[in-house]
């Protein structure tokens, strides 16, 4: 029986090591003009990034390497994110849906190789989807891409869909 707790009690422990690790953010990647974030986030870390009482607008992206349609509007967006990332009240944020296995994988190399540059955090949260999905639109099915537009904690906008780069700069300046 000791022994059974003792086995245990390490098994619990390297448990417990191993998510700590892995909530842990990855090593920033560097670009010429800024430092990018990219790190595995639950809902509730996530709520707390765009729930900033700030005044920005946070333009928040859900996205993921392996769908197509979400791979076709990032060119658009880092176009857009070109133009508004030096406004103070603006920032745009990317979610990935990848699994987290992939984050220093395939994550990491999309990002690399077409010049992501806003904030990247990948959500690692598939058990409770069914409590985050309508959380963040009641009418969300859980699609993506999909985009929402808060400021100060409050939902703005929320489009299920491809955004070309056009439509994008119009939502971005109604609600700046």
């Amino acid at each position: 029986m000791r022994k059974l707790f003792i086995l245990f009690s390490v098994l619990m422990c390297f448990n417990a090591f191993g998510q700590q690790a892995r909530k842990k953010a990855i090593k920033p990647l560097t670009t010429a003009t800024q430092q990018q974030v990219l790190k595995i986030v639950d809902f509730d870390e996530l709520k707390a990034i765009i729930n900033k009482k700030d005044g920005k607008l946070y333009l928040v992206n859900f996205w993921a390497t392996w769908c197509k349609p979400c791979v076709a509007e990032l060119p658009g967006f880092m176009e857009v994110n070109k133009i508004y990332r030096n406004n103070p009240h603006f920032k745009m944020i990317l979610v990935s849906m990848d699994m987290a296995k992939d984050l220093n994988t395939a994550v990491k190399t999309f990002i690399t190789k077409n010049s992501i540059t806003p904030d990247v955090y990948l959500l690692d949260d598939n058990k409770r989807m069914n409590e985050w999905i309508p959380a963040i639109d009641a009418n969300w099915s859980g699609a993506i891409p999909a985009t929402v537009f808060y400021r100060n904690g409050e939902k703005l906008e929320f489009i299920e869909n491809v955004i070309e780069k056009e439509e994008l700069v119009k939502l971005i300046n109604r609600h700046l």
